[in-house]
C-alpha cells in the first residue's frame, strides 16, 4: 500500500477516504504492472478502477469541499479547481475507454497520471488543509 502517514491531515473522515484511495489505486498500479495477468484481466480491472474513482471520487471531493466550507477554509476556490481538473482528467480516460483505445501504454500512462496526481494533491494541497485546521485550534 502507498499510504504513509505523513499523508494524514488529521481529519478521520478525509484521512480514511484518502486511504481508500491509495489502496485502490495500489491495487490497479500493481495489476497494470504485472504482465503475467491476461491483457482482458487487466483491461476490466482498470475498467472497475475508472468506474470507482468516478464514483469514489465525486463523493470524497464533495465531502472535503464541504469540510472546508463548514471551518471557511481560504484556498476552498483553488481546491474546487483543482478538483474539478482532476474530474476532467479522469473523464478523459473514460472516454479514450469508451472508444476502445486504452492500449498498454494507456494504461500505464493513466495509473501514473493518478499515482502523481493523488500524491501531489494529498501529499501537498490536502496538508494545507490540516495546517489550517491546526494553526485555528492554536487560536482558539
Amino acid at each position: 500500500m502507498m499510504w504513509k502517514e505523513k499523508y494524514s491531515i488529521g481529519v478521520e473522515t478525509i484521512d480514511e477516504q484518502h486511504k481508500e484511495l491509495f489502496k485502490n489505486l495500489g491495487e490497479f498500479i500493481k495489476l497494470v504492472q504485472n504482465k503475467e495477468i491476461k491483457w482482458e484481466d487487466r483491461l476490466n480491472k482498470a475498467k472497475e478502477t475508472l468506474e470507482f474513482l468516478q464514483g469514489y471520487v465525486i463523493f470524497h471531493f464533495e465531502d472535503e469541499e464541504k469540510y472546508q466550507e463548514s471551518i471557511n477554509y481560504p484556498d476552498l476556490e483553488i481546491h474546487r479547481e483543482a478538483h474539478k481538473n482532476f474530474k476532467a482528467g479522469i473523464h478523459e480516460y473514460v472516454e479514450i475507454f469508451a472508444e476502445g483505445g486504452f492500449t498498454e501504454d494507456k494504461m500505464q500512462e493513466f495509473s501514473a497520471k493518478l499515482m502523481t496526481w493523488l500524491i501531489m494533491h494529498v501529499g501537498k494541497m490536502d496538508q494545507k488543509i490540516g495546517e489550517y485546521v491546526r494553526s485555528k485550534g492554536a487560536e482558539e
